[in-house]
């Protein structure tokens, strides 16, 4: 008897664990989910104070094309030179988001949609690949890390 009585409580207790886990990741990645379309929102509409609230201090872009922008004043002057020369409407898909510890996840999205050239006002197709490495801040909100994407159109 007092051995069933112990093995119900241990079972109890990793199920309530495993459960417990379970939520707290899932959380995790509605919160990532939400931060991902905010930061789509946010490109959309070429607003870079909005985007770099959501980037850490130490955050890096990595462009293609371009040398890695390290930490936030080198993310905001990329930001603003991307959107002197173009304007987006794109859409992300987010085909994946992983909680690797804690406080660090990554997330993998493609986005599409369209590019607009703004010294000529042309239009092109965008297409790209991406992958972010997020970081739960102190305050518990998830923040961009890394960040490198490239470009899924043949030229």
């Amino acid at each position: 008897m007092k051995h069933r009585l112990i093995h119900i409580v241990a079972t109890t207790l990793l199920i309530f664990g495993f459960v417990s886990g379970v939520h707290a990741a899932s959380s995790d990645q509605k919160s990532i989910h939400a931060l991902l379309k905010t930061y789509e929102q946010a490109l959309n509409a070429g607003n870079v104070p909005s985007i770099l609230k959501l980037y850490t201090q130490d955050g890096v872009f990595m462009a293609q094309h371009n040398p890695p922008a390290v930490g936030i004043d080198a993310i905001e002057a990329a930001y603003q030179a991307v959107f002197t020369a173009i304007d987006l409407d794109i859409k992300f898909d987010i085909l994946e988001i992983e909680t690797m510890a804690d406080d660090w996840a990554f997330a993998r999205t493609s986005s599409a949609g369209i590019t607009t050239i703004n010294a000529t006002g042309d239009k092109v197709t965008e297409g790209n690949q991406e992958l972010f490495l997020l970081r739960k801040t102190s305050d518990g909100n998830w923040k961009i890390a890394r960040y490198i994407f490239s470009t899924t159109n043949p030229r």
